[in-house]
C-alpha cells in the first residue's frame, strides 16, 4: 500500500515504480547482495582459518546426514558472546563466536542442522523477502508514530481540550481510512502477529529437521543452555518476577517458541526406540 501511494507521485511512471520494487526482491538470490547483507545488516564476518578448521568438519557431517551439498552454503561467524545462530538469505549459515568456542561438536552440529533446516524449508529466503518488502511499511509506521507523538505533545500543551481534540481528529482519520480502504488497515495491524506465528512454526520445523538427522539429544542440551541464558539475562535485569505476567502478550509477538514448547515437540525424538 505504501509503495502504491508513493507511485502516485510519479504519474504515468507509477506502474513502473511498482514493478521495479517487486523485481528488487530478486536481489535476495544475488550472492554479492547476500554477502553485503550478512556483513552490514547481520554483522557477520568470514571465519578465520582456525575457526574454519572447527566449523567445516562439523558442517560436512551435518550436510552428509541431510544429503545436501555443503559447498552450496557459506559459513560465517558473528562476534557475539551469546549462544545464537542464523540462516540468512539463500546460502548463509552463521554462528556466534560463543557457539563456536563453547559448544561441543555434537551440540554445534545440532545448531547448524537447525539452521540448515531453515534453508531446506525455504524459511531463510522467504523471511528475508518478507523483511525486504515490509521495509516501506515499517518506515511509514515509524514516521506516523513520530508525527503522531509530536502532535500529541503539542496538543497536551493546550490542556485537556487539546488532547480531546487530538483524539477526535485521529479517530476521524482512522475511521475515514478504514472506510475508504475497506478495512485493510485493520488487517495490517494484525500482520505482526501473523508473521510472528509463521516464525514460531518455522522454528519448530527447523528443530524437527535437526532431530530427524539424529541431533535431538544435542539440540535439547542447546535449548537448555538457551533457557539458562535467558533466565540469567532476566535475573540480571531484575525482571525475574515479571516474566510470567508478560508471557501471554510477548508470546504473540515472539518469532521463537518458548523453551518448553520446543522441548515438548522434541519428545518423540528423545524417546528410546522400542
Amino acid at each position: 500500500m505504501v509503495v502504491v501511494l508513493v507511485s502516485l507521485l510519479f504519474g504515468g511512471l507509477g506502474p513502473l515504480v511498482i514493478l521495479a520494487w517487486l523485481a528488487s526482491g530478486a536481489l535476495v538470490f544475488h550472492r554479492p547482495t547476500e554477502s553485503a547483507l550478512a556483513r552490514h545488516l547481520l554483522r557477520l564476518r568470514y571465519p578465520t582459518p582456525q575457526e574454519r578448521a572447527t566449523l567445516e568438519p562439523v558442517w560436512r557431517e551435518v550436510t552428509a546426514r541431510a544429503g545436501v551439498e555443503g559447498r552450496n552454503y557459506e559459513l560465517w561467524v558473528e562476534d557475539s558472546d551469546s549462544l545464537n545462530a542464523v540462516a540468512a538469505a539463500g546460502h548463509i549459515v552463521g554462528v556466534t563466536r560463543f557457539a563456536l568456542n563453547q559448544l561441543p561438536n555434537g551440540e554445534l552440529a545440532a545448531v547448524m542442522a537447525h539452521e540448515l533446516g531453515h534453508h531446506v524449508g525455504g524459511h531463510a529466503w522467504s523471511g528475508l523477502l518478507g523483511y525486504w518488502y515490509a521495509l516501506p511499511g515499517r518506515i511509514a509506521w515509524r514516521l506516523l508514530r513520530t508525527v503522531t507523538g509530536f502532535l500529541f505533545h503539542v496538543s497536551r500543551a493546550f490542556s485537556c481540550i487539546g488532547v480531546a481534540f487530538f483524539g477526535i481528529c485521529v479517530g476521524g482519520v482512522a475511521l475515514a481510512t478504514i472506510g475508504t480502504l475497506y478495512g485493510l488497515p485493520l488487517l495490517l495491524l494484525g500482520m505482526p502477529y501473523a508473521l510472528a506465528a509463521v516464525g514460531r512454526r518455522s522454528e519448530l520445523r527447523a528443530d524437527q529437521h535437526a532431530a530427524a538427522l539424529g541431533f535431538a539429544p544435542m539440540l535439547a542440551a542447546v535449548l537448555e543452555k538457551l533457557h539458562q541464558q535467558e533466565q540469567a539475562q532476566l535475573a540480571a535485569a531484575g525482571q525475574g518476577g515479571a516474566q510470567e505476567k508478560e508471557a501471554p502478550a510477548s508470546r504473540l509477538l515472539s518469532s521463537h517458541p518458548d523453551y518448553h514448547t520446543r522441548l515438548h515437540h522434541l519428545q518423540e525424538y528423545l524417546r528410546p526406540p522400542r
